[in-house]
């Protein structure tokens, strides 16, 4: 079978959940014996990227606006990638590339399947530009498309609003790979960023609105004083709030506490989520968290908010669920650190499921399921 995966990045650092899910689920294909086409941007590709997805072919266009990821590219050079596909996965939903590919798979009769990963929504920036290209062709590319994903049960009602049946729609979730983290050498990774004998929380993800970091760190200053051996420390690129964080820290006279590292990849990101005592995704806004399971899968717990898809954490014992407000965290950091010696067994219990439901070399057959059903409904 003959795949092509359509994303607007790759890019580890600034391309978020999407690039990584598009990484991975191309990597998990090869892998298994399909020929897998990457159509993407440029933008964050290095070498070590390319070396992760041998056997994959990358058609990565030059971007010319990096914002809005906006490539340069050659209409030949397109349909030529698109007619040589058995079926095409478009993920996300707001880009241009999305648009150009849904075009060219129309009129070369090409199926394809959808998965904006918690994309529908009009929400964030720019809402009058969504509605526009909602009007004009996004609605189109979700209710012509041949097959529905959707990474939560949660994100299915979000198909609703364009027209499309839950039961047309198949849940299939984040994956993650455990190789990726096997590397726990706790101590080099505190001793490089001055950690040594503190207990800490982790934050991973971009400082932006969304992802909520400054609903963790005002819920964090709340409780300083009654948890004074803990310090919180910031993994991910800064996303537009890494100043006004700052400023809060600096009103708090907590500067010697809360530490904003950048982003992490490869061993260091691993000996982050092994040295951490707690991981809390504080998002406003979320379809599934894949940090969720990189912290779950090194036998850490998470404190994880309400609107990013995993409430199943809270009933096998691998964390709690509160609301997205700094009342809500405040609570479950206080309820999670009053008793330290938990936090071991509910990251051994996370780990355990994680490991019986979202190992990518499972998570991989269902996609392969949904596309030969696909294609055998095409021959009908």
């Amino acid at each position: 079978m003959k795949i092509l995966n359509v994303n607007m990045s790759i890019d580890p650092v600034t391309g978020g959940g999407t690039a990584e899910r598009t990484f991975q689920m191309s990597r998990f294909l090869t892998k298994a014996g399909e020929k897998c086409t990457i159509l993407t941007t440029d933008l964050g590709i290095t070498p070590e990227r390319l070396k992760d997805l041998e056997g994959t072919k990358i058609v990565a266009l030059p971007s010319l606006y990096n914002r809005f990821y906006m490539p340069k590219f050659s209409f030949r050079q397109v349909k030529n990638i698109v007619e040589g596909a058995d079926i095409i996965h478009i993920m996300n939903h707001w880009t241009f590339l999305n648009v150009l590919v849904y075009f060219i798979a129309r009129y070369l009769k090409k199926p394809y399947v959808v998965c904006p990963a918690g994309a529908l929504l009009v929400c964030g920036r720019s809402k009058f530009s969504k509605r526009l290209y909602n009007w004009f062709v996004g609605k189109k590319i979700i209710q012509n498309a041949s097959g529905y994903i959707a990474v939560t049960a949660n994100e299915i009602s979000q198909f609703h609003a364009y027209g499309i049946n839950a039961e047309k729609v198949s849940v299939i979730p984040n994956g993650i790979n455990p190789k990726d983290f096997q590397v726990s050498d706790e101590d080099s990774f505190r001793r490089k960023y001055g950690l040594m004998g503190c207990f800490f929380i982790l934050f991973v993800g971009r400082l932006n609105y969304i992802k909520g970091p400054d609903l963790l760190l005002r819920s964090f200053c709340n409780i300083k004083d009654k948890f004074q051996d803990y310090h919180l420390v910031y993994v991910g690129p800064d996303g537009g709030m890494l100043s006004d964080l700052k400023k809060i820290v600096s009103e708090q006279c907590i500067g010697n506490r809360v530490h904003f590292i950048g982003y992490l990849g490869g061993a260091e990101k691993s000996q982050v989520y092994h040295a951490a005592d707690l991981l809390v995704i504080p998002s406003r806004q979320e379809a599934m968290s894949i940090v969720a399971l990189e912290a779950g899968i090194t036998g850490k717990p998470i404190l994880i908010t309400d609107k990013c898809g995993f409430d199943e954490i809270a009933s096998i014992g691998g964390g709690q669920v509160v609301p997205a407000s700094v009342e809500g965290l405040q609570e479950g950091l206080v309820e999670l650190l009053k008793e330290p010696a938990q936090l071991k067994s509910m990251g051994a219990n996370l780990k355990k499921f994680i490991c019986e439901h979202f190992i990518w070399d499972s998570v991989i057959n269902e996609y392969l399921n949904l596309y030969r059903k696909i294609l055998r409904m095409e021959e009908i």
